[in-house]
């Protein structure tokens, strides 16, 4: 019996130790985001035991970040009817759940429930609380600096919690403390990657992209299998091709390739094909897109976010039908996570899917349909409005004048946009040019001609070089038969551009446009102001001997 016994304990002793060991490789492989592997050998240890609190708690940590919250949700109920050891853990995975879904009571409820039964230095609890804060899709890192600093007043010398500050820090933009945290929790712990790879993510988020990938590559040194790194590093290359346009060719082909080195150490399955397929959407490989949305779709067929993929990817290589049908799919489906891109998408593609085959005309109820849609987006995140830009200009270009003016608009009100004044100039230009393509019969739009002056007011004021602003201001309010306003801005171009000295009127189209100002002033003042309209006549003659409108019109005004 006694010989039995001590079997027994050794037995139970090298049990809980290989359990200890499938938790610790769970965790490495969860940070190495290799999460199908992780998943196997969670559920491999609840199949054993199903009652095992912690492992339930990761596997629905897991399941949280590839959003399967239904998945998640089983895992934490299952735990906390389990083992004490890590039991109470699952009260804040439900927590996060209640964080996601903006239940913030009930998230509280919980977070103090899992704290109830603690000891005076557990620290678990309050750094799993406050990653919850961190990670979950509506973030408090106030609160969650709040936990961690209390869990690292316990133990000051843990470098998990210290990476778990770093991260809470980061999301509050306090780039400053977070480096320090991520700092700190590598010198304690060296084979902590993750904090070591975090000091680029700040760097990369600072815009110093050379070093942010300095310090990558000193990661890759330590470990060159660490897969997350390379994500980073295909991350890092696309911003800085999109800040860097002479680059931007070059940098995403890297990226790229990075991404695809992030998959082949980590896993091809389909939540990670879908992280590829988000990144490729990011870097415009259209082609590639459908071909990995296609290869999704043969290993789900019911996933719905798969037709996000089909919509943009068949929008992109031409087939509209195929784009809306799947994105009009992805977006009735109330369970889907719907984000502004896939309204823009939708719009663009009912858009071009209105134009006629001859090019000359767009569906006004396909259009207006687009708009809706474009409206729809703008609701879900304001600076979708960025995006807008090129299917403005697209539209303007094909002399689609009203069409682009109403694309633009939505533009001149994002002040702090990259794009603002290109919006507010084109804005101003559909206006303006569009005017010329009213329906016979129809009055002028006077209304419109008033926005569009004051968009190249806007203009100017923002950006006082662009002389082109009071040009057009001095063109529309011709347009609008203000001959007052006319002369003035024409007068005001004129003054700025010879400020800049005589050589400007050696360059033909700066001659022409003061010959323009001198001749619209001086028919402007024509009805008005007989003298006036000689002297800028004669203005113009000076510059340009020849003018047959300056001549002809002089002529009239002496007889």
């Amino acid at each position: 019996m006694n010989k039995f016994k001590i079997f027994s304990i050794a037995f139970l002793a090298s049990v809980s130790i290989s359990f200890a060991q499938d938790i610790n490789q769970a965790k490495t492989a969860i940070d190495a985001e290799q999460f199908e592997n992780a998943k196997s050998i969670l559920k491999s240890i609840i199949q054993s035991n199903a009652s095992d609190g912690r492992a339930n708690f990761l596997l629905g940590n897991v399941y949280l970040v590839q959003t399967v919250t239904d998945s998640a949700k089983i895992a934490f109920q299952r735990g906390l009817n389990g083992d004490k050891d890590g039991k109470d853990l699952n009260y804040i995975g439900l927590g996060q759940i209640d964080l996601d879904n903006g239940n913030t009571t009930a998230a509280e409820v919980n977070f103090t429930q899992a704290l109830k039964d603690i000891r005076r230095k557990d620290v678990e609890e309050l750094m799993y609380i406050g990653k919850a804060y961190t990670f979950s899709s509506n973030p408090n890192y106030s609160k969650a600096i709040e936990f961690l600093n209390k869990a690292k007043s316990i133990n000051s010398n843990d470098p998990q919690i210290l990476l778990a500050l770093g991260d809470a820090y980061n999301g509050d933009k306090n780039q400053n403390d977070a480096y320090v945290a991520y700092r700190n929790a590598f010198q304690i712990d060296g084979t902590l990657l993750r904090a070591k790879m975090q000091l680029g993510v700040l760097l990369k988020g600072a815009k110093s992209y050379d070093e942010a990938i300095k310090s990558y590559n000193e990661v890759i040194a330590l470990n060159p299998n660490y897969g997350p790194v390379y994500r980073e590093l295909a991350e890092t290359y696309y911003k800085w091709g999109r800040n860097k346009r002479s680059k931007e060719e070059e940098y995403m082909k890297i990226a790229i390739g990075y991404y695809e080195k992030y998959l082949s150490l980590t896993d091809r399955s389909l939540n990670s094909r879908m992280r590829h397929a988000d990144f490729l959407v990011l870097v415009k490989d259209y082609k590639e897109l459908e071909k990995e949305a296609n290869a999704m779709t043969a290993m789900d067929k019911v996933n719905p976010r798969i037709f996000r993929y089909l919509g943009y990817s068949a929008f992109e290589n031409g087939n509209l039908d195929l784009a809306i049908k799947s994105l009009e799919s992805y977006i009735a489906n109330p369970n889907n996570k719907v984000i502004a891109q896939d309204y823009v998408y939708l719009a663009k593609a009912k858009i071009k899917k209105g134009l006629s085959a001859d090019g000359t005309t767009i569906d006004p109820v396909s259009f207006n349909s687009g708009i809706s849609d474009i409206k729809k987006a703008i609701e879900i995140e304001p600076l979708i409005i960025e995006d807008l830009n090129e299917l403005g200009k697209s539209l303007f270009s094909d002399k689609f004048y009203k069409e682009a003016t109403a694309i633009f608009e939505f533009g001149t009100t994002n002040a702090e946009g990259p794009n603002y004044l290109e919006d507010n100039i084109y804005y101003g230009l559909s206006i303006y040019y569009g005017s010329g393509k009213r329906v016979e019969g129809q009055p002028l739009d006077i209304a419109g001609l008033q926005k569009a002056d004051l968009a190249f007011e806007r203009v100017y004021v923002a950006s006082p070089t662009y002389l082109d602003a009071l040009l057009y201001r001095a063109r529309t309010n011709s347009l609008m038969a203000n001959d007052v306003m006319t002369i003035k801005y024409y007068e005001e171009f004129v003054t700025k551009t010879m400020e800049k000295g005589p050589e400007e009127l050696t360059n033909p189209v700066v001659l022409k446009k003061v010959i323009e100002a001198y001749n619209t002033s001086a028919a402007a003042y024509a009805n008005t102001d007989k003298v006036k309209a000689i002297e800028y006549f004669n203005k113009t003659l000076a510059l340009d001997p020849t003018n047959n409108y300056a001549t002809k019109s002089l002529e009239l005004l002496k007889k």
